[in-house]
């Protein structure tokens, strides 16, 4: 086995090893040329010859949604990321991979595309609810845990999206020009860190370039760094067309062009061998990790995988609902007469509002999505969690300025026909989603036969007035509503993106008087026809629809009286997927719809008014000093509303503490997202999240690793030992138990302009009753004291004097121990 520098392989590491060489020496070169090319949109083909079994990959990273994109294939729906690397715990992230390798095995997974472990450079970052933190440290840590737990389960991962893939603006094609500096101390810290800690058995290369290299063809990143000095010895996978060059892609270090079957391997790639263009030997490499992978994830006949007996079973929906509230961040909560707003008073009566309150977004839009068996909203959670008759709704106001997928209401069938009209398949269609690759669609179905899907059936409004139905998706269309044709025509877009069948923005088509209650019918056709710009067959199309439009100040109206009925007022706020998603950055911070308007209407209305803001990353909140207690729960996943009533009445603390930075975006230190002809500059260089609101002395709106519970902290005593190991002692002198989130950050005593005025050194979690103190003990890794030195091309380790901060977070530090650690005595890799 290729071992990582500091393993030594075991018996049962060299045993795999001889089966793959083995297999390797029986395959010709068509073989190896195909093995390395998608043979659809999610697998690798199987070559019986040598009994390996085609490798199966999925999307996560908060699901594994398996080879069928659709809603009647459910997969457990976790929080997001974000919400993740909120709990501040790689334990708790361990046993989230566990979750997911077990939903893996369940759908015949061999390979999670996760996790995505790219910075928060900037707020704007149209995707950062799928990754972690601004901070290398902590995305390193609990990605670590991650890839840790999917592992233990046997299924392999694939860190992504290798590397400085941190927008969405012009993704394919823009070239981030980053510093060597900023490249190793920000952007591949967290990659270098898990492949150190976690040993993952896959990476994902990004669509991005770096530095003029795109990142498919990256020898130096790929070859040099990743595989000669990390020592990584997993296979090297493309993002989703992402590979453009068969020479320079197997140059460069890229084992396997995914999707297939078109792609830049395959035959391209054994003609180019015949020719002299490129050697065999490169091929053979290639084959050689595909087959390591096969064989440790236990589809290599002769090869014992690495995991012979899963872990214990976990229960995915209790796991969801304590991520969630161990992920909530309580950013404000306000004491009058000795009373904090939160936890709610029992008995109290409860004016929950919002749109999203009853409408739940759990999770982001794009690549990452998943269909849950069930969602639990919030007004479903405090539903359950209060007394009858204490507990109103009103929507207040509605984020969504444009169509859904049809959803609530609807009962959908999806029906096959070719092209004389005979039925030859359906499958249920819980939502009005269709997404089918070529080798998922319904049984009996085959590509060459399908000629027409017809999502059919009928919707129950729960409003009566003008409901707008639209369609989502390119082609022939034709939509009928209560036996009117309303659209029968092709739909076309003006965008050059292979995916927006998926992530577009619905276009409306139709709308209709319907009363509450009362069924209609409903259908919307579609004619398949594949893209020019897409490798594989692929059905991909969405029936979308919008309640009828109220006066938005009658909706606003509404719930300020409900508000002043009540002695709280709970208000849900929510962005939207045409906010964060995949394929496009933000344009601004702000809350989508009349939403900021509601919550000033309410907060004025009544001064005990809790906001909770549902949103994956960073939104602006101008209301903030104005209401009782702003609680941040992320996109909470499928037991989100079970956890907010957990968290509301106090049952369990909210957790979280702050994984980015929240401000305003005119006060942001980093917002080019957009590139300048073609290119986009990273020159903030080393300084971006906390690392630049200190070196500007500027206050956020909340500061980085920022949060509280429902009782109090002392600090009492840290001490450092030999400067590598700290103890941090603390009480909590609060009258309930509680956790606390200790962090350590270091600081030189001497400023030095080119770096932060400090950094994230450690973490840890602690327990403790009322009264009670406890100790953290943190390990001091020598890479807090290491930059990279651009001119001698190395770590330096920067000798002096340091202070080692501990404290709730970057901006509330309680204890400091100054050192002058000597690591040239003490080693402390």
């Amino acid at each position: 086995m290729a071992a990582t520098p500091g393993m030594n392989p075991t018996p049962a590491d060299e045993a795999r090893e001889a089966v793959v060489e083995a297999a390797l020496g029986k395959l010709d070169l068509d073989a190896k040329a195909r093995l390395l090319s998608g043979q659809d949109m999610w697998t690798l083909p199987e070559l019986p010859e040598i009994g390996l079994k085609s490798l199966v990959m999925s999307d996560g990273p908060i699901g594994v949604r398996g080879v069928r994109w659709t809603a009647d294939d459910p997969s457990v729906a976790l929080p997001s990321p974000t919400a993740l690397a909120a709990t501040w715990d790689p334990e708790l992230a361990r046993r989230a991979g566990v979750l997911l390798a077990q939903e893996a095995r369940r759908k015949g997974v061999h390979v999670l595309l996760a996790p995505t472990v790219n910075l928060h450079r900037s707020p704007l970052g149209g995707r950062h609810f799928e990754a972690y933190s601004e901070d290398p440290y902590l995305t390193g840590e609990i990605g670590s845990g991650y890839v840790n737990g999917v592992q233990s389960g046997g299924v392999g991962t694939t860190v992504k999206h290798f590397v400085a893939n941190d927008a969405e603006t012009d993704r394919f094609t823009v070239n981030n020009l980053v510093s060597e500096r900023a490249l190793r101390e920000l952007y591949l810290a967290p990659f270098e860190t898990i492949v150190a800690n976690a040993h993952p058995w896959g990476i994902m290369t990004a669509y991005n370039t770096v530095n003029g290299t795109t990142m498919t063809e990256h020898h130096y990143l790929v070859n040099e760094v990743l595989r000669g000095e990390w020592g990584f010895d997993g296979f090297n996978v493309s993002d989703w067309m992402a590979a453009r060059s068969t020479t320079g892609a197997i140059e460069g270090g890229l084992d396997v062009a995914m999707p297939g079957p078109v792609t830049v391997y395959g035959e391209a790639l054994a003609a180019a061998v015949r020719t002299g263009e490129i050697k065999e030997t490169k091929v053979d490499e290639a084959v050689r990790r595909v087959l390591r992978l096969a064989a440790r994830v236990g589809i290599l006949e002769g090869a014992d995988p690495v995991v012979t007996e899963p872990p214990a079973t976990v229960d995915g929906d209790a796991l969801a609902r304590e991520i969630a509230r161990r992920a909530f961040v309580l950013v404000r909560n306000e004491v009058r007469n000795g009373q904090p707003a939160l936890p709610l008073r029992p008995g109290a009566k409860i004016a929950l509002i919002g749109s999203a309150a009853r409408d739940a977004r759990v999770l982001g839009g794009g690549s990452a999505t998943v269909f849950p068996p069930r969602i639990v909203s919030p007004l479903d959670g405090l539903t359950a969690a209060f007394p009858e008759g204490t507990l109103t709704y009103a929507v207040g106001a509605d984020p969504n300025t444009e169509l859904a997928v049809a959803d609530k209401g609807f009962a959908l069938r999806a029906i096959c026909r070719d092209a004389d009209g005979h039925v030859i398949g359906a499958d249920p269609a819980p939502n009005g989603t269709v997404q089918w690759f070529d080798t998922a669609l319904p049984e009996g179905v085959t590509p060459e036969a399908l000629h027409t899907v017809e999502l059919t059936g009928t919707f129950t409004p729960r409003e009566s007035g003008p409901h707008t139905f639209g369609i989502k998706g390119l082609g022939a269309f034709k939509l009928t509503i209560d036996g009117t044709t309303y659209f029968d025509a092709v739909q076309t877009t003006d965008k050059d993106d292979p995916f927006v069948s998926f992530f577009g923005a619905p276009v409306p088509r139709a709308e209709a008087d319907l009363t509450a209650g009362t069924p209609v019918e409903v259908s919307l056709s579609y004619v398949v026809a594949l893209p020019d710009n897409l490798p594989v067959k692929v059905v991909a199309f969405s029936l979308c629809h919008q309640e009828p439009q109220r006066d938005p100040d009658d909706l606003i109206a509404e719930a300020v009286e409900a508000a002043r009925a009540a002695d709280t007022a709970v208000v849900v706020v929510a962005t939207t997927e045409r906010v964060e998603s995949e394929g496009f950055d933000r344009k601004d911070l702000h809350l989508p719809g009349r939403q900021d308007d509601l919550v000033r209407a309410v907060a004025a209305a009544n001064p005990d008014t809790v906001v909770v803001v549902n949103s994956g990353s960073p939104v602006e909140l101008p209301w903030r000093d104005d209401v009782a207690a702003v609680l941040l729960t992320w996109f909470p996943g499928q037991e989100g509303g079970a956890a907010l009533a957990d968290v509301l009445t106090g049952t369990h603390e909210p957790g979280g503490r702050l994984p980015t930075t929240w401000c305003a975006l005119p006060d942001a230190p980093v917002t080019q997202v957009v590139p300048t002809a073609g290119e986009l500059a990273y020159d903030e260089d080393v300084f971006i999240g906390y690392r630049a609101w200190e070196k500007n002395g500027a206050t956020p709106s909340y500061p980085f690793g920022h949060g509280l519970g429902y009782t109090d902290w002392t600090y009492e005593s840290i001490e450092v030992t030999d400067g590598t190991t700290a103890t941090v002692r603390v009480r909590n002198t609060g009258d309930r138990a509680g956790r606390e989130t200790i962090q350590l950050y270091l600081a030189p005593t001497t400023p030095d302009a080119n770096r932060p005025p400090r950094w994230l050194a450690g973490f840890a979690t602690v327990e403790a009753a009322p009264g009670e103190t406890t100790e953290a003990v943190i390990r001091l890794p020598r890479r807090a004291f290491e930059i990279w030195d651009e001119t001698a091309n190395s770590w330096v380790y920067v000798e002096g004097s340091y202070e080692v901060e501990a404290g709730r977070s970057v901006a509330d530090r309680r204890l400091t121990a100054t050192i002058a650690p000597d690591y040239a005595r003490t080693p402390n890799p």
